[in-house]
């Protein structure tokens, strides 16, 4: 049986595919905007999918659909209710990002504790060749030894920047869920490490439960001098609310790669250029070399335990 595949965003990916070692036609695309989805993905039976969205709408007029390979850990861009209700299988990726995220995640706070970019950018500006020492210390740096990681989220992403933190000497708490009864064992109230928490870090899925996690009730209870880093999805931080916490110096600083929408070409609150110690980078903490490597050849590792019928990684 020849498997019809169609990758409906190549370009968001910038590793190379293997070809699966099953009996196959492969159509790939750039990139799809939503009203190109239905067209593109008629007779197909997988859909490879990163972040193009695939709604109930979408799948009830695809009758062929068997599979769709999320080429992705996240896969809020995929109704899973609909697939499920279709006996459609859908897999993602999982573990490829346990270096490079984490790494990101680290940079971040060294950068905003250590107060990286106002340094650069006073140099820049020739303020080290007016001073009459030897350096100048005009922004306030923090080590991160000694200083309380918060990390919300305990899976491979939340657990790999704990490993790393302890590496710099930093005291970590996995953070409870919200409003959670009960505390486990080896984690901490949630509410506890707002208070404590010198860095707070996101390591959760974006999901009904997790959406604005934390707003203004929770960027109050934090302290002044906290970093917020969001390295998982835009939607788990209310931005408005960040960006008036940053202003009035309610917390500290703050580094994210995720926005609630991208690419953002409506704009978004964080990219105003006068907000204090912020960092936004274009949503690429999982995109080292090595990793997109690791996504790519397990998207296809997954493709072919499906046709095997013995499908991995299943979300549906």
């Amino acid at each position: 049986m020849t498997l019809h595949i169609v990758m409906l965003d190549r370009d968001s990916v910038g590793a190379d595919f293997r070809k699966p070692a099953i009996d196959h036609v492969w159509r790939e695309f750039p990139a799809t905007r939503s009203g190109e989805v239905v067209e593109r993905l008629q007779g197909a039976e997988v859909a490879i999918v990163n972040k193009v969205r695939l709604g109930a709408d979408e799948i009830a007029q695809l009758p062929a659909l068997r599979m769709v390979a999320v080429a992705a850990t996240g896969s809020d861009n995929v109704d899973l209710a609909a697939c499920a209700a279709r006996g459609i299988v859908v897999s993602n990726v999982r573990g490829y990002a346990v270096n490079t995220v984490p790494e990101h995640a680290l940079m971040l706070m060294l950068a905003l504790r250590r107060r990286l970019l106002a340094y650069v950018r006073d140099v820049a500006a020739g303020r080290w060749q007016r001073t009459e020492s030897f350096c100048f210390y005009d922004h306030s740096i923090g080590d991160l030894h000694g200083a309380t990681l918060g990390v919300v989220g305990r899976g491979g992403l939340g657990s790999g920047v704990a490993r790393l933190a302890e590496a710099f000497g930093m005291k970590v708490l996995f953070a409870e869920h919200k409003g959670a009864a009960a505390v486990r064992e080896g984690y901490v109230a949630f509410d506890t490490v707002l208070r404590e928490a010198d860095v707070l870090s996101l390591h959760c899925p974006l999901n009904a439960s997790t959406r604005n996690l934390i707003g203004e009730a929770e960027l109050a209870a934090m302290k002044s001098s906290a970093i917020l880093i969001n390295t998982s999805r835009g939607g788990l931080v209310d931005e408005a609310a960040l960006v008036r916490a940053l202003r009035e110096g309610r917390i500290g600083g703050a580094g994210v790669d995720v926005l609630s929408k991208e690419p953002p070409r409506e704009g978004n609150p964080l990219l105003a250029p006068d907000i204090p110690n912020l960092i936004v980078t274009p949503h690429v903490a999982w995109a080292s070399r090595e990793a997109m490597q690791a996504l790519a050849d397990q998207v296809i590792d997954n493709i072919e335990a499906f046709a095997a019928g013995v499908p991995r990684n299943r979300l549906a």
